[in-house]
């Protein structure tokens, strides 16, 4: 039996039920609290340091961004903490509690696809966090305009909107991720337990094991040991295999777009300075975007393909009333 019509028909309608659920949600409300609430702890803690730098830093905006507080990690790393919590606690209900509310049946009973019912909700959310997102956003400018009493340069604008995408990006991951888990296991506690876990191993445990690993597929050369560099082959290795984590990708992305001085994430770049080059001088902007380009893509990448993966499986999952 052929379809009739678009495929994304209904769509709009399951984007805006589902906009509309996640933003008037207790549970939105909590992430909401818990995201805007930690991070802006680390903030104030950082502009709190940075009042006395105001004259000497042109980048000044970017080092509230990154700069750590006596105890407290900085801005973006809370952040890259709290983002994937704030995505998976959206999404790891999503089918599964269709499914176990018997409502699943009723809405493709109607004028919609399944495609547009995975579409609508995967859109929904991500909307919801790129809400979120620009919300804190316009909070951090806003703050650091009040306490400062500078306004932010036009590179610094630039590279703050870059730390927004994709840091939305990097939501989209996580977004596609626990939708995945939310189609392949019916329990919400499950796909729930499923997410977080593999959130927390690929955020702490697996920078180790790649370094672990890494030293077995290219042992190090004890002759760079001597003179107390890593061995070349090895730390290629090891940057492959960590870079599965999308944490890593977000960081190295976050490091290279609010450092103006990072010149590379490779083994060169990081010790050798091309010819010509000013220690510690300020790379541009398009510099800066060709070297994170790759990192970027792949977390557009991790996205597409998660979701991809989810979308085959809703497809072939049979749909009982």
């Amino acid at each position: 039996m052929r379809r009739e019509g678009s495929a994304l028909q209904g769509l709009g309608v399951v984007f805006l039920k589902e906009l509309n659920d996640h933003l008037t949600s207790a549970r939105m409300l909590v992430l909401q609290l818990l995201v805007l609430a930690v991070p802006l702890v680390s903030l104030y803690a950082a502009i709190d340091q940075l009042k006395q730098s105001t004259a000497e830093d042109p980048f000044l905006y970017l080092r509230i961004l990154t700069v750590a507080g006596d105890q407290l990690p900085s801005f973006v790393s809370f952040l890259g903490f709290l983002i994937p919590l704030m995505s998976i606690g959206l999404a790891f209900d999503s089918i599964n509690g269709e499914h176990n509310r018997r409502t699943l049946s009723r809405i493709l009973a109607q004028p919609i696809y399944r495609d547009a019912l995975l579409f609508g909700k995967f859109l929904a959310g991500l909307a919801t966090l790129t809400i979120s997102l620009v919300a804190l956003w316009l909070l951090v400018i806003g703050l650091g305009l009040f306490v400062l009493g500078i306004p932010p340069g036009a590179e610094e604008i630039a590279r703050s909107l870059v730390f927004l995408v994709v840091s939305i990006f990097y939501a989209g991951v996580w977004l596609a991720l626990a939708l995945l888990f939310s189609i392949v296991f019916r329990s919400p506690a499950t796909a729930a337990l499923v997410s977080l876990g593999l959130w927390l191993f690929l955020a702490m445990m697996w920078p180790i094991l790649a370094q672990a690993v890494a030293t077995v597929i290219a042992p190090p050369d004890p002759r760079y040991a001597a003179i107390g560099l890593p061995t070349p082959e090895t730390f290629e290795w090891q940057q492959i295999l960590a870079r599965l984590s999308p944490g890593v990708l977000y960081g190295e992305v976050m490091q290279v777009v609010l450092n103006p001085a990072v010149r590379g994430l490779g083994l060169v770049g990081q010790l050798f300075l091309p010819q010509g080059a000013v220690p510690n001088s300020p790379v541009p902007f398009e510099e800066s975007m060709m070297i994170a380009w790759p990192q970027m893509v792949g977390l557009i990448a991790g996205t597409i393909v998660l979701f991809v993966i989810g979308y085959i499986v809703f497809q072939r999952q049979e749909v009982r009333a």
